[in-house]
């Protein structure tokens, strides 16, 4: 599981995007990004002219970092998607989308993926009906996730955070049936379906050299 222990309102400030890494208050006027639309560091706002190989890291980066995955894991996704058949950009999209962590902050279980990730490892979730407490395991068509029913001290914690993202609007391949705290995978999510700005035609193209 990929960590980071710098501040990581500044990598959205890096990309110049809202990762949405903070939850609800990526949604606020405390956003960094919403004050300081430039890059950190001195010479954050000094206009900088990026080519070729620098937009494609970016794009790449920008990727890794809205999943919170590690170099290593990043290149690995990519690797089993260039081995599926179809649009290499578009397959590894879908398999991002389909991680356990994302699934999780995308029907409002979890604030964030960061925050999904932590309750998963600690095994407050169920897939199928096992526990799950590998975050980065993807979830398939008509899987079921589920909160684990003895997840000792935090049933009052979960059944906030549910309450406090009732109103999230959950993307259509996902059914959510927060009286039960369940959802269901209805179908494996298409590009429309993924709402983070990049290119992923970069990303292969970088993959590809």
């Amino acid at each position: 599981m990929a960590s980071n222990r710098k501040s990581i309102c500044r990598l959205c400030r890096v990309e110049k995007t809202k990762l949405f890494l903070k939850g609800h208050k990526c949604s606020t006027d405390k956003c960094p990004l919403e004050r300081k639309a430039y890059p950190p560091g001195e010479h954050g706002r000094a206009r900088r002219r990026i080519l070729g190989y620098g937009i494609q890291l970016r794009e790449k980066q920008k990727l890794k970092r809205y999943y919170g995955m590690s170099e290593k894991q990043f290149k690995l996704f990519f690797m089993r998607a260039e081995r599926k058949r179809g649009v290499t950009g578009e397959i590894l999209l879908s398999m991002l989308e389909r991680r356990l962590d994302n699934v999780v902050a995308l029907i409002g279980f979890a604030h964030s993926r960061a925050h999904a990730r932590q309750l998963i490892v600690h095994g407050h979730f169920r897939k199928n009906g096992k526990k799950a407490t590998i975050p980065s395991m993807l979830v398939e068509k008509n899987d079921i996730i589920s909160v684990h029913e003895k997840a000792e001290g935090k049933h009052e914690e979960l059944n906030a955070i549910i309450e406090l993202h009732k109103n999230k609007e959950v993307p259509a391949w996902l059914n959510v049936n927060r009286e039960e705290r369940t959802a269901t995978v209805a179908s494996f999510p298409k590009r429309e379906d993924i709402s983070i700005p990049v290119e992923e035609r970069l990303v292969v193209e970088l993959y590809s050299k």
